[in-house]
């Protein structure tokens, strides 16, 4: 029987075609962005076969966008932006400045009209919050000074972002050219009035949001419900999303940042990332993939100068004007190479800014697939532009003479832990917290892995010797000295994670005892599988230690005797 289901087609076909050519991504070492966005080209209607419903795909990519917004805020520090802000305001301000003239003239010769230049510039002005993160995770540069720059640039690049997206609509005549009566005068009370709303709606959530919203948070918490804390999290969101919308006629985009802004004060913030991240992730793919529907591969042949011209300004324009923005403010070559290969590429922001461009008449659709086809490319070149980073950064390393100061290195290094037969702890969380006071109490050396910044201030304080970063990486575990090691504790809930820990560590000894916790038998057996000497699941041991309280000393023999064993 024909069932006629476009919802579930667009969102199936959408998700798996997005994991077959983001694992494709992945495996040749690009971002798995270029995979979803792909995946919207083949579902598009300028290529055969399976066409999506466009419209179905818009309203799944508006709740991408709020997701994407919630997340930003989610991870919005002003105390990151305000420790580089003598660099990154000014910096981001000026580079986007240059980046939406180089736009403008390219327009000028394309025949377009000031407004839309301004509107295509904008949409290349822009870098990739998920792409920019991954480059700097991958080389330990996040907590360096070149990294809190980077963030820091990209925070104000946000902000202006959020900023134009409430805006366009109220100056969306001026910009197109519309004539209007009163002139300036015509356009102020428009502009007003949008400035209006949004100052009463950041004045809601600063006084009336910033009280609730934690407070609900705290309580559905303290049910101990997970799904309910994860629907408060998802309703939260949505609903200041489409509140904001509603009630203040501002975009959904402002109003999923600031629930997230606001949320991220509480020190609940971390365990509300976590348990939305998937369904995040999941919409987010969704976003992209419609983005990519809207693409025209037959640009590459049709448009080719332009093409090149838009990749000039993404590529080398902006980066350019980076570059010389942070030399002039006295920053070594180190820090401006950085800055510019990190905002070699363009992302979310500028998908979001194209598709409102268009439906206000503020771009063409010529401009629009010029801007995407740009994203996908610059997104696939961006790896390289930070591979030629590390080798002249490497060497320049290799030239420096003892006269010059040498340039940082193209990788933060690891400080490799001098500890012998020592433990070495994976993740601080509430498992992690138990195990190291009672080490620490035996006074047996300790090491741990961990990349949550207010545990790492902790154990500092405690003086623990501390690794910062994912115990999965490449060189973490040698840098823990785990051969020399007594013992390895994966201590984090992640069981997909820790096996690729175990197996790293396996392989680095054979003798190693590494002990692992899980929450089923099957996460029991991929651990093991891996290499695990014991694995302890936590619901077990607790239900051992609830009838040894009773002292049911019979039932507790019977039960670890039928007990599926761990060891």
């Amino acid at each position: 029987m024909h069932h006629n289901t476009p919802l579930i087609s667009t969102v199936v076909v959408g998700l798996v075609l997005a994991f077959i050519l983001g694992a494709l991504a992945q495996r040749v070492r690009i971002s798995p962005l270029v995979g979803y966005l792909l995946a919207g080209v083949l579902m598009g209607p300028f290529t055969p076969g399976f066409v999506a419903d466009q419209n179905i795909a818009h309203e799944l990519a508006e709740i991408g966008i709020i997701l994407l917004m919630f997340g930003v805020g989610l991870h919005f520090s002003l105390k990151d932006l305000l420790s580089v802000r003598a660099i990154a305001v000014p910096g981001a301000v000026v580079q986007i400045s240059a980046a939406t003239l180089m736009g403008v003239a390219m327009g000028w010769m394309m025949g377009w009209s000031v407004g839309k230049g301004i509107m295509f510039g904008l949409a290349l002005s822009t870098a990739s919050t998920v792409v920019l993160l991954r480059a700097m995770q991958e080389r330990r540069l996040i907590e360096t000074e070149r990294g809190r720059i980077a963030v820091g640039w990209l925070i104000v690049e946000d902000i202006a972002m959020v900023l134009t997206l409430v805006l366009l609509p109220a100056t969306a005549g001026l910009l197109n050219g519309e004539s209007s009566g009163g002139g300036l005068t015509a356009l102020a009370w428009p502009l007003a009035l949008t400035l209006g709303k949004v100052a009463a709606f950041v004045v809601f959530m600063l006084v009336v949001g910033r009280r609730v919203i934690p407070w609900v948070l705290h309580y559905v918490a303290h049910t101990g419900s997970r799904e309910l804390f994860r629907l408060a999290v998802f309703a939260i969101s949505l609903g200041v999303a489409f509140g904001a919308a509603i009630l203040f006629d501002v975009s959904f985009a402002l109003g999923a940042f600031f629930a997230g802004m606001i949320l991220s004060e509480s020190e609940l913030s971390q365990r509300a990332a976590n348990e939305t991240l998937p369904l995040r992730d999941a919409f987010a793919v969704l976003f992209f993939v419609s983005v990519g529907m809207l693409v025209d591969p037959a640009i590459i042949v049709n448009e080719p100068l332009p093409l090149l011209a838009t990749l000039f300004i993404i590529l080398f324009g902006k980066s350019l004007a980076a570059f010389m923005i942070v030399r002039l403010f006295g920053h070594p070559n180190s820090t401006a190479l950085t800055i510019s290969a990190s905002l070699a590429q363009i992302g979310e922001f500028s998908f979001i800014l194209v598709s409102l461009g268009v439906s206000l008449s503020l771009m063409t659709e010529r401009g629009r697939d010029l801007v995407l086809a740009g994203a996908i490319i610059s997104i696939m070149l961006n790896p390289l532009f930070f591979a030629l980073l590390d080798r002249i950064l490497a060497r320049r390393q290799e030239e420096a003479v003892p006269s010059r100061k040498p340039d940082a290195p193209p990788r933060e290094p690891l400080r490799h832990s001098m500890q012998r037969d020592h433990v070495v702890l994976v993740g601080h969380g509430r498992v992690g917290r138990v195990v190291s006071v009672a080490l620490r109490a035996s006074r047996t050396p300790l090491l741990v892995i961990e990349d949550n910044p207010g545990a790492i201030k902790q154990l500092v304080q405690d003086g623990v010797e501390v690794i910062r970063g994912n115990a999965a990486a490449p060189d973490m575990l040698q840098a823990a000295n785990v051969g020399a090691a007594r013992g390895l504790l994966v201590a984090i809930p992640d069981a997909f994670e820790g096996g690729q820990i175990v197996a790293k560590a396996r392989a680095i000894s054979k003798s190693l005892p590494i002990i692992a916790r899980a929450h089923s038998e099957e996460e029991i057996a991929h651990l093991k599988f891996h290499g695990a000497t014991s694995v302890i699941m936590g619901e077990m041991e607790i239900a051992r230690a609830m009838l040894a309280l009773l002292d049911v000393d019979r039932v507790v023999a019977t039960t670890e005797a039928g007990a599926p064993s761990a060891a």
